[in-house]
C-alpha cells in the first residue's frame, strides 16, 4: 500500500511538473506555462519595477557596438530619455536601444500583426488576421518601402543603426528580463531589422490610409439607383470649411483624364473577416453604424492673434488608445539639432515635435488611396486573367503561415498588375475575385526617413517644405510654425490622379484605362502659408473646396473643423491656456446641428413625465459632452436610436449580407430639417407612411422606455460613455477600465469609448521655445512599472506636463533622475 501511495504521489508530481511547464488550453484560450511564469528567478516577479528598470538601470557606463563616439542619455521624472550624441547615426543607434528597453514587446507584436505572424505565438485564433494581412500585401508594401530606403545611403545608415541599437538591447537580455508578455505567451524576442521598421510604417498606413468604401458604394448604387444614391451619399457637405480655401492658386490647372468604367453588378457578401476575440484589433474601430471617424486636430496661430506676439502650435492626433501607449517621448540632441517630441516605437527620429526654431504636427488627410478591381479570369485555375482582351499571367507568392500547435498553412496569393487578389480563397466574400490597388504598395521616395530627420533639425519654412516632400503614405496634414512668425499647412502625400468618380466604386479590371494614370503633381497639392486670417488648421475635413481641379474622395469629418474654425477666427490675445481650452473643448457641432431640429419635430404629447424632463434637460443643454452632465447621455442615446430607425433599409441590406454604407450624419440632419417627408423616413414594413416627425418621436419613446427598464444606465455622460484604455494584447488586467471622462467623437476633445487624443502637444515659439504635452499612458511598456500609466490621470483631468528640453547632458534640473553613458565597444 505504501508503495502504491508513493507511485501515485510520484505520478501526480510528474503530472504537476508537466502541467506547469506546458501551455494548456482553457476553452478557446491558451494559458501560459505556469511553472516558468511563476518561477521566482525567471518568472513575472522579475518584471516588478518599484522605481525604474531600463535593463541595466541608471548611472551606468554601457558599451554599445557600432558607436563612433560617446552618447549620454539623461532621464527625467517622466522617464523621457534625452539623447546627447555628436553624430546623428549614434543618436539613432541609442534611440533604438532605449526604445527597446521600454517598449520591446509592443514593437514585436506590432510588426507580427502587420506581417501576419500572430499565429506563431497565439495559435489559430488569429489565423484570419494573419491570412488577410498577408493577402493585403503588408509585407509586400514593407519590402518595397525598404527598396526605396536603400536607395538613399543616409536613410540606410540611420535605419540600420536604429536596428543595431534594438538588437544590442535584445542580445544582453536574459530570459528573466524578458517583458512579461513574452513570458505569458511563452516565446522570446527575435532580432530587429529594417524590414520591421518598415512594417511599423505600413501598420500606421493601414490604420490611417487603408480604408475604402468601394464595395458599399457599389451595392448602394445598385440597390437604390443613381438619383437616390446621389441624394443620400453626397460627397460634399455644404457646411464644410475646407483646410485650404481657393484664393486663385489653382487657376489654369486642367487635368485631362480618360473616363473609367465601374463594375455593373451589385456585389453581395461580407466586407472583411472580423477578429472575433478582439485581439489586436485595428487601431481605428467601428463605433455604431456611423463608424469612428479617423480623427485628429492641429492648428497654428500667428503673432497677430496671440497675447505675447509669439506663434503657437497645437496638435492632438486621435487614435485607438492602448497600453503600452502608441507614442514614446524622446529628446534628440546633436550638433545639428535639438528636438523634442514623440516617436513611433520601431522608427528612428521624432514624428510630432519641436526644436528651438520650429514646431510641427500632423492629422490624417483621410483621402481614399485604395481601389478594388474586379478580375476576369481567363482559365479555371486562376493563373491567367484578361485585360484589354489580352491574357496576362498572375505572379504567385506562397505565404507560409506558422500556427502554434498546428500544421503550417501554405497560402497562395495571386498578384496582378493592379495588386494582390485578397479574398479569392473565400467564394462567399464579395471581393473574392478583386485585386487591391493601394498606394502604400508603391516604392516610396528615398528621402522619407531622412526627411523626418531634416524636419527634426529644421529652422525655417523652406526646411519644412523640403523635408516633408518625400512623405508619401499615410498622407498627413502637416501644420507648421516658426519662432520668426511663419505659419503653414500642407496636405502632404501621394495621391492618385483620378477621373471623376474613379475609385468610388469597384472598377472593371478588364480595362487598363481604369488604372491610375499618375499621381497629383507635388506642386499642385493643397498648401497654404501665412494666410491673411493668421491661422491654419485641420481636423480631417475636406482638403479643398469643389473648385480644386483634381478629383479625390475619402472619409472626411463634418463637425470638428467647423467648431475649431469658429474659435480660431474669433480668437484674440491667445495664450497656451487658450490652446488647452480648445483641445479640451467638449462642444459637439453635430449636437448643435441636430438637437434643435429633433426637438422641433418631437411630438411632446406622447411623452410621459420622465420623457418631458429629459426633453427639457436637453433643451437647456449647451451641446458640450461634459462628464458630469445628463443631457449628453440622453442626446447620444436618442440620436443613435433615431439614426438607426431612419436608415432601416441599410440595416436590412446588411442583414442580407449585402454591404452598404449608412449615409453621413450631416445628411441625416439635413433631411430631417429640409425634407421631412422623404421616402427614407418611411418604414417599408408598416402600412402607414412615416415622416421625420414619426421617426424622431419613435426614437425618443424607445429611449424613454430604455431608461425606465434600465435605470442604472440613466447616468451622467462620464459614466455612460464606458471609456477604457485596453492593453494592446487585450489582457484585461493590464488595461484600465471604468474611466470617467467627458468628450465625444464629434467634439474637438474627440474621446470615444476607447479612442481619443493619443498625444496632446502645445508649443509656444517665443524667445525660448516651450512645449507642454501629455498622453494617456506612460513611457514604459511594463505593467509592473510606475511609468506604465502614470500620465493617465493628468490626461483625464485635462492637465499637461512641461516638456523638459535640455541644452546639454550636464544641465542641472530637479526633474532629472539619472543618466546612462554609452561608449563604443
Amino acid at each position: 500500500m505504501r508503495t502504491l501511495r508513493f507511485l501515485l504521489a510520484l505520478a501526480a508530481t510528474v503530472l504537476l511538473i508537466w502541467v506547469l511547464s506546458t501551455q494548456q488550453k482553457a476553452g478557446d484560450k491558451t494559458l501560459p506555462a505556469l511553472g516558468d511564469f511563476f518561477n521566482p528567478f525567471t518568472g513575472f516577479w522579475r518584471n516588478a519595477e518599484p522605481v525604474v528598470n531600463l535593463g541595466s538601470g541608471l548611472g551606468k557606463n554601457l558599451k554599445l557596438p557600432g558607436l563612433k563616439g560617446k552618447v549620454d542619455v539623461v532621464y527625467d521624472d517622466l522617464m523621457v530619455p534625452h539623447i546627447f550624441a555628436e553624430q546623428l547615426e549614434d543618436a539613432a543607434r541609442v534611440q533604438g536601444y532605449v526604445t527597446a528597453a521600454s517598449r520591446l514587446w509592443q514593437m514585436d507584436i506590432t510588426t507580427r500583426k502587420a506581417s501576419g505572424r500572430l499565429s506563431e505565438v497565439l495559435g489559430d485564433r488569429t489565423l484570419k488576421i494573419d491570412r488577410i494581412e498577408r493577402r493585403r500585401g503588408m509585407v509586400f508594401a514593407a519590402e518595397n518601402c525598404l527598396i526605396g530606403w536603400k536607395k538613399d545611403p543616409a536613410t540606410l545608415s540611420l535605419m540600420q543603426a536604429y536596428a543595431d541599437g534594438v538588437n544590442a538591447y535584445i542580445e544582453q537580455l536574459s530570459p528573466a528580463e524578458y517583458p512579461i508578455e513574452f513570458k505569458l505567451l511563452g516565446y522570446k524576442p527575435e532580432p530587429w531589422s529594417m524590414l520591421k521598421s518598415a512594417l511599423v510604417i505600413e501598420a500606421m498606413a493601414e490604420t490611417l490610409a487603408g480604408g475604402d468604401n468601394d464595395l458599399n458604394a457599389t451595392n448602394a448604387l445598385a440597390a437604390f439607383g443613381r438619383p437616390a444614391f446621389d441624394s443620400l451619399y453626397s460627397q460634399l457637405n455644404p457646411k464644410q470649411i475646407p483646410i485650404i480655401p481657393d484664393i486663385g492658386q489653382w487657376a489654369g490647372i486642367k487635368p485631362i483624364l480618360s473616363p473609367v468604367a465601374p463594375t455593373n453588378a451589385s456585389l453581395t457578401g461580407i466586407d472583411s473577416p472580423k477578429d472575433g476575440n478582439g485581439l489586436f484589433s485595428d487601431v481605428v474601430q467601428q463605433e455604431g453604424p456611423e463608424g469612428y471617424l479617423r480623427g485628429s486636430n492641429n492648428w497654428a496661430v500667428g503673432k497677430s492673434k496671440t497675447k505675447d506676439g509669439h506663434t503657437l502650435l497645437a496638435n492632438d492626433p486621435h487614435l485607438n488608445l492602448t497600453l503600452p501607449s502608441i507614442w514614446y517621448q524622446v529628446q534628440i540632441h546633436t550638433p545639428q539639432m535639438n528636438c523634442y517630441g514623440v516617436s513611433l516605437p520601431g522608427m528612428a527620429g521624432i514624428i510630432i515635435g519641436f526644436n528651438d526654431d520650429i514646431a510641427w504636427g500632423v492629422t490624417n488627410v483621410s483621402h481614399d488611396v485604395a481601389d478594388w478591381f474586379k478580375i476576369q479570369w481567363a482559365n479555371p485555375e486562376h493563373t491567367k486573367y484578361t485585360v484589354d482582351g489580352e491574357q496576362r499571367e498572375v505572379r504567385k507568392k506562397i505565404e507560409e503561415i506558422v500556427i502554434k500547435g498546428q500544421p503550417t498553412l501554405y497560402d497562395t496569393v495571386r498578384y496582378t498588375i493592379f495588386g494582390p487578389v485578397v479574398y479569392d480563397f473565400d467564394p462567399k466574400n464579395a471581393l473574392h475575385d478583386c485585386a487591391l490597388r493601394w498606394v502604400s504598395h508603391d516604392e516610396p521616395k528615398e528621402n522619407m526617413v531622412t526627411g523626418f530627420m531634416q524636419l527634426n533639425a529644421g529652422k525655417n519654412f523652406d526646411d519644412y517644405k523640403n523635408a516633408i516632400s518625400g512623405f508619401d503614405c499615410p498622407a498627413q496634414n502637416f501644420v507648421f510654425a516658426t519662432r520668426s512668425g511663419d505659419i503653414a499647412i500642407r496636405v502632404q502625400g501621394r495621391f492618385p490622379l483620378r477621373a471623376k468618380e474613379q475609385g468610388r466604386f469597384v472598377l472593371d479590371g478588364n480595362r487598363s484605362q481604369n488604372m491610375w494614370q499618375d499621381y497629383i503633381p507635388q506642386d499642385d497639392i493643397p498648401a497654404m502659408k501665412n494666410p491673411e486670417r493668421d491661422f491654419v488648421y485641420s481636423a480631417n475635413q475636406n482638403s479643398t473646396p469643389p473648385s480644386y481641379p483634381y478629383y479625390y474622395l475619402g472619409n472626411f469629418d463634418a463637425y470638428r473643423g467647423r467648431r475649431i474654425y469658429q474659435r480660431l477666427d474669433g480668437m484674440h490675445d491667445a495664450t497656451v491656456d487658450s490652446m488647452k481650452q480648445m483641445q479640451l473643448d467638449n462642444f459637439s457641432q453635430r449636437a448643435a446641428d441636430a438637437l434643435p431640429v429633433m426637438l422641433h419635430l418631437l411630438d411632446y404629447k406622447r411623452l410621459n413625465e420622465s420623457g418631458k424632463e429629459m426633453a427639457a434637460d436637453m433643451a437647456g443643454w449647451n451641446f458640450k459632452f461634459d462628464a458630469d452632465k445628463m443631457a449628453p447621455t440622453y442626446f447620444d442615446t436618442w440620436w443613435d436610436s433615431c439614426y438607426v430607425k431612419v436608415w432601416d433599409e441599410m440595416t436590412a441590406l446588411q442583414k442580407a449580407d449585402k454591404s452598404v454604407s449608412y449615409p453621413d450624419g450631416w445628411r441625416t440632419i439635413e433631411l430631417m430639417e429640409k425634407d421631412s417627408m422623404n421616402r427614407f423616413f418611411d418604414h417599408p414594413s408598416t402600412p402607414a407612411r412615416e415622416t421625420a416627425r414619426d421617426i424622431v418621436t419613435e426614437a425618443f419613446l424607445a429611449m424613454q422606455d430604455y431608461f425606465i427598464k434600465n435605470p442604472l444606465q440613466k447616468t451622467n455622460w462620464g459614466k455612460a460613455k464606458g471609456f477604457e484604455i485596453k492593453h494592446l494584447g487585450q489582457i484585461e488586467a493590464f488595461g484600465i477600465q471604468g474611466i470617467t471622462v467627458g468628450g465625444h467623437k464629434t467634439a474637438p476633445n474627440a474621446i470615444g469609448k476607447s479612442n481619443g487624443p493619443s498625444w496632446r502637444m502645445i508649443v509656444d515659439l517665443g524667445e525660448t521655445t516651450h512645449g507642454v504635452g501629455v498622453f494617456p499612458g506612460g513611457q514604459s511598456g511594463n505593467p509592473g512599472s510606475k511609468y506604465y500609466d502614470n500620465m493617465v490621470d493628468a490626461w483625464v483631468k485635462g492637465e499637461y506636463y512641461d516638456l523638459l528640453v535640455l541644452k546639454s547632458a550636464e544641465e542641472k534640473s530637479d526633474r532629472i533622475i539619472g543618466k546612462n553613458t554609452f561608449n563604443p565597444k
